[in-house]
């Protein structure tokens, strides 16, 4: 929590559920990835928290921007975005979507489809468009599947297929899974990444551009094992280590789409405990019901994947184990269980309690309306 936020609450009474951001911390973590990267593009991954107090500040700092809908595209643009710093990068895209962003300005989109490349000759024409790279995403700590992507070959075919139709193959992008803590994950990309572009040379098309995608990983709790993770400048020295190792002098031009690397820290949640109760009288457990759960913000806290720290006014005393789960009447809104949580034992309804490193994937997931609660408020300092 930084200082600013702790000055914030310290000197305002504000209702709960609340997110609560530092916009300064972003802009800070914005200029370390530029350090870290140097000569890398950093496209800002919208969808990760999509505030315009955000979005307004990162254009002053001259950043790009990841949209993955329109309606994100139409958000930057409103403010102050130029379109040539923004990437149309879903891979899932209606054909109105597509006109509609190149219209706009927008020249430069993802695909990993023979039919998103037809969509885009039609719809885009003589637009930049690069392919995302099937990964496994192994030791990612947040749920990945096989949605986006495809493999080296394809991708090969695709990419030609691309040129024949008009377009300008532009690049390849990859993501190694969001929470990735093996930072080799980043090498096995970028080796397949220099394999795509060494096949394609063979068929005349010489591509310039790596996606290194999004993937660098948040310390959220400290004392759970599992969640330790490398340093940003850690990974950052991995990272430019692997695409000098593959790449060499031939260097082609380097995007990255940090999302939750840019905004978790600079926000936390102000909760309240609504009830603290056991299920039977022998208990060792107790349960803690908050006045947020998975449906009001915290989605991620889906099979316990991103654990969050949470700090009370009463740490310091004696813990017991916990459940903690979230308000509202479904069987389902349970944040923690398997998790090993420990929370204060005189820890009482209608105590306060922070939820750190939530600024990013909370206020844009939370439902609009589920049992009636409003969205989570928010707060940009």
């Amino acid at each position: 929590m930084t200082e600013k936020i702790k000055r914030f609450l310290s000197e305002n009474r504000i209702a709960t559920p609340t997110l609560v951001v530092d916009v300064d911390r972003v802009v800070e973590n914005y200029r370390g990835f530029a350090r870290l990267l140097p000569g890398a593009q950093i496209y800002y991954a919208v969808k990760a928290n999509p505030a315009p107090q955000i979005i307004k500040a990162l254009v002053r700092e001259d950043s790009c921007f990841d949209a993955a809908s329109i309606f994100e595209v139409r958000q930057v643009l409103a403010c102050g975005a130029e379109a040539r710093k923004v990437s149309f990068g879903n891979t899932i895209k209606k054909e109105d979507d597509i006109a509609a962003a190149h219209a706009l300005g927008v020249g430069l989109y993802a695909f990993d489809s023979e039919g998103e490349v037809d969509k885009l000759a039609r719809a885009a024409p003589g637009s930049k468009v690069y392919c995302r790279l099937l990964l496994t995403n192994e030791s990612a700590g947040w749920p990945t599947s096989r949605k986006f992507g495809c493999e080296v070959e394809m991708a090969r075919d695709l990419l030609i297929a691309a040129r024949d139709k008009g377009l300008v193959p532009f690049g390849v992008s990859f993501h190694v899974g969001s929470q990735q803590t093996d930072l080799t994950q980043w090498d096995v990309a970028i080796a397949r990444s220099k394999v795509l572009f060494t096949a394609l040379e063979g068929a005349g098309i010489k591509l310039g551009m790596v996606n290194l995608g999004g993937g660098i990983p948040v310390p959220y709790r400290e004392s759970a094992p599992q969640d330790e993770v490398p340093s940003l400048s850690t990974a950052g020295r991995a990272i430019a280590d692997s695409l000098n190792r593959h790449f060499g002098n031939q260097m082609p031009r380097i995007f990255a789409e940090p999302g939750r690397a840019m905004v978790a820290d600079a926000g936390i949640i102000e909760a309240e405990v609504v009830l603290v109760s056991r299920k039977v009288y022998d208990d060792s457990r107790r349960w803690v019901y908050l006045d947020i759960g998975k449906y009001g913000g915290l989605a991620e806290t889906l099979d316990e994947c991103i654990r969050y720290r949470i700090e009370t006014a009463r740490d310091g005393g004696t813990t017991g184990p916990v459940v903690v789960a979230g308000p509202t009447c479904d069987e389902t809104d349970v944040l923690y269980d398997r998790a090993g949580y420990e929370l204060p034992l005189d820890l009482a309804a209608g105590d306060r309690v922070r939820i750190l490193a939530t600024g990013a994937y909370t206020s844009s997931y939370c439902s609009v309306g589920f049992n009636g609660f409003p969205p989570l408020a928010e707060h940009y300092i």
